[in-house]
């Protein structure tokens, strides 16, 4: 099983999930998966149709928002529409979790939903280094 790794109520992430962690996820409550790795950076991952396919039969909502190297303004603002218009909690992956989270970080920062310094707090205590994410 996979790491999912807490950093608020509505939102985990975890390194890359398999299709088999989906019922898991679904058994602990979330309601959306959010996939921001693209297809085709490993030949051993799945591919993004694979794991929409077990993410609809465990019953989650799926979104693919692939994010190569950092994030743009597009796929910032995409991620978190997902997240608000998500039912509960919302899983997010990729082959660390550090696009994911980085990916949230920077639509909250930029919402104005958290400071810099909380998002960077709860980075640290999901085990990822937010330090340098954020416009000085």
């Amino acid at each position: 099983m996979t790491d999912f790794r807490r950093v608020t109520d509505q939102l985990s992430v975890a390194p890359q999930i398999g299709t088999d962690d989906l019922a898991a996820a679904a058994a602990q409550g979330f309601k959306m998966v959010i996939n921001n790795r693209p297809d085709g950076e490993d030949p051993t991952q799945p591919s993004s149709a694979e794991i929409e396919a077990a993410a609809k039969a465990a019953g989650l909502a799926y979104v693919h928002i692939p994010v190569r190297g950092g994030p743009t303004p597009d796929q910032v603002e995409a991620n978190h529409r997902a997240i608000e218009a998500a039912e509960g909690p919302v899983l997010a992956f990729c082959r660390s979790g550090t696009r994911s989270i980085v990916t949230w970080s920077l639509g909250q920062f930029q919402a104005d939903e958290r400071s810099a310094q909380e998002l960077v707090d709860l980075g640290a205590q999901a085990g990822y280094d937010l330090s340098g994410a954020f416009p000085r």
